[in-house]
């Protein structure tokens, strides 16, 4: 769905050139090392010299790889599975900021690679691949909160509707369906990560949220799902007790489970602090579809499996995010407020005080007392009076298609 973490396949050499926690893995020696192991690493490059690159790897730490007479330097278009269509690059073709996957043969520390191929996907192919998974995920996507797994059948039913009436929709999984499990305790969408079917379908459960893309029926109430992603999520929704701005800390009283629950904001959670205007705005559009509320939607345990609630209605996307369908999950909500909300400036901790209302999406990990927010929603004091079941998982959703490695909007 996002982006890096399958954009660019090398058949020939099994590589990924963006996959996280397989930055460097060991190969059977290739014929002509002389036995030597070959090393991949997966990273950017953050400096070109004359006979070297520096790239800041996936793993951790800088790895120097050295370009030798014999080094093959090959471009991969975005989207490619193998190297048919790779052309031939020179040293001086390569820029900070490319994405590389370096073969070769490392030295004792691990530090320096002699490099007997590089793949290169370039700045601007990322750019116009992300670009075009995000226009693909608004034209074909769908998301909600899971109500039904039928492993037998390879299909989930999720509900899905954003702030509009909750619906329907079958997903079904082939083959060769891609299938992302979110990890438990991460902020970071590139920690999503691929699942066998058969572990998929055991790990998923009604409350869960998921998103997916692919082609969907006349109606729309099913969808033939080339791509999934999903996650267990915990949506708290309550006031603030206390800030502590040198932790990065916040206490929320969560209205949800009805206790005090430790906020931890890190470099990759999106804080937006919404206008009174249009928190009233919001208030009233899902004061008025409550009231009229078909009542197609699951139910949700009192700790929030999926950012949802006891309501347990769809999702739509977070704050900055685009809607995987343009217009709040599935295509079938209000006009497009996520857009509007992308459009609001950051905010940090120190636009927050004590007894402000707050919506926050977190993963479901281990230590219910205390998390770590992914999306976390201000100004929300007339939206939580209105709605208070419902709101949350009406506007947040736990991933982002538009900024590094698929979250936050530091490099919006």
């Amino acid at each position: 769905m996002h982006c890096l973490t399958t954009c660019l396949l090398a058949t020939g050499i099994a590589l990924t050139l963006a996959g996280p926690g397989s930055v460097l893995a060991q190969n059977k020696p290739a014929d002509n090392t002389g036995g030597a192991q070959v090393t991949k690493a997966v990273g950017v490059i953050k400096g070109v010299q004359a006979d070297s690159i520096t790239m800041a790897a996936e793993s951790g730490g800088e790895i120097t790889a050295q370009l030798l007479a014999s080094t093959k330097i090959l471009h991969v278009p975005p989207g490619e599975k193998d190297l048919k269509n790779a052309t031939v690059l020179q040293a001086q073709d390569l820029h900070p900021g490319d994405r590389v996957l370096v073969r070769g043969q490392a030295s004792a520390d691990g530090h320096t690679i002699a490099a007997l191929a590089v793949i290169v996907m370039t700045q601007a192919d990322l750019s116009a691949k992300q670009q075009h998974d995000r226009e693909d995920w608004q034209k074909r996507g769908v998301g909600g909160l899971v109500t039904k797994v039928d492993a037998a059948a390879a299909s989930i039913t999720i509900s899905s509707g954003g702030m509009g009436a909750s619906h329907s929709v079958v997903i079904h999984i082939a083959k060769n369906t891609i299938l992302r499990r979110y990890a438990p305790d991460s902020v970071k969408f590139d920690d999503a990560k691929p699942a066998p079917a058969v572990e998929f379908m055991t790990q998923i459960k009604a409350g869960d949220q998921l998103r997916a893309r692919g082609t969907r029926n006349a109606d729309g109430s099913e969808l033939a799902a080339e791509e999934i992603v999903a996650g267990a999520f915990r949506n708290i929704a309550g006031s603030i007790k206390s800030i502590d701005t040198a932790a990065n800390t916040m206490t929320v009283q969560d209205a949800i489970s009805k206790s005090a629950v430790v906020v931890k904001v890190s470099p990759d959670s999106q804080m937006k602090k919404l206008p009174a205007e249009m928190a009233q705005r919001i208030a009233m559009r899902l004061k008025s579809t409550a009231s009229g509320a078909s009542g197609d939607q699951p139910g949700g345990s009192e700790k929030g499996q999926g950012p949802g609630n006891a309501q347990g209605s769809a999702p739509g996307v977070r704050p900055g995010a685009e809607s995987p369908a343009g217009h709040g999950t599935g295509g079938n909500g209000p006009p497009d407020f996520q857009r509007m909300l992308s459009r609001l400036p950051n905010s940090t901790l120190a636009d927050l005080q004590k007894g402000d209302a707050v919506m926050i999406v977190s993963t479901d990990g281990a230590d219910s007392g205390a998390v770590t927010a992914i999306t976390l929603l201000a100004g929300v004091e007339a939206i939580l009076t209105a709605a208070p079941n419902r709101s949350a998982s009406s506007l947040l959703s736990p991933w982002s298609l538009n900024a590094q490695g698929g979250e936050g909007e530091g490099s919006q």
